[in-house]
């Protein structure tokens, strides 16, 4: 009975790595809702407006 715990023990680990491989190598799915992506576009070019029309660095303080 030992042994047959010594030989099921490998060829469980064995299909559990190929269902993972599986899993892992799957085509991936479309990124999702439209207007989800649109607003992450909005949000970055805001981002990118506020940040980069200032013309001095976050750290400098005029009273300071």
């Amino acid at each position: 009975m030992g042994a047959l715990a010594w030989l099921i023990i490998p060829a469980v680990a064995a299909l559990l790595a190929g269902i993972w491989a599986l899993w892992a190598g799957r085509t991936p799915r479309d990124a999702g809702d439209p207007a989800s992506l649109a607003e992450h576009r909005r949000f970055l070019a805001a981002m990118e407006r506020t940040t980069s029309g200032s013309g001095r660095a976050p750290t400098d303080r005029p009273g300071r």
